[in-house]
């Protein structure tokens, strides 16, 4: 089957057009923040939307640090992951938080919001316990600073969870 220079150049073009579409949607993300969407029904409890829709394109380090922490604290690693906290007013605080997650094992955990007031981020996460299995109501919030000694590192600066 044979094609036409006509039926050449339309497929060409229209994949031209493809492409500037995609790569000016790509160029359009890349200007927006990290949340795109907040869904209008929030939880009565803690007041955070029930869905939002996330940035594929959003920098990801503060992610990444809140899961390294989180993971830390699911292993059994409590202690020494907030053994800093044992040093200052935080002191009781740690040991509440150690023994909570103990009683309460975490299974898995999802990005529930996202709120930059710099030089904090605050990333509130849902959580699924090994207790209950299902996430709904279950929020426990990281609170990561900017380290800006540190080479813009974050660090975790606060959790608190709901059990």
């Amino acid at each position: 089957m044979e094609f036409s220079r006509n039926q050449i150049g339309i497929a060409a073009g229209a994949g031209v057009l493809l492409l500037i579409i995609f790569f000016g949607y790509l160029i359009h993300l890349n200007g927006q923040g990290p949340v795109l969407g907040r869904s209008e029904e929030r939880d009565p409890l803690s007041g955070i939307p029930n869905s939002i829709s996330l940035n594929p394109l959003r920098d990801r380090t503060s992610e990444r640090e809140a899961a390294k922490f989180i993971r830390s604290m699911r292993d059994g690693n409590c202690k020494e992951e907030l053994a800093g906290w044992a040093k200052d007013y935080r002191k009781k605080y740690a040991a509440f938080i150690c023994d909570s997650e103990a009683q309460h094992p975490l299974v898995s955990w999802e990005v529930a919001d996202w709120e930059d007031t710099p030089p904090l981020r605050i990333l509130p996460l849902s959580r699924a316990s090994a207790v209950t299995l299902r996430s709904e109501g279950h929020l426990q919030g990281i609170v990561l600073g900017d380290a800006g000694k540190k080479g813009g590192a974050w660090v975790v600066t606060k959790y608190d969870s709901m059990y």
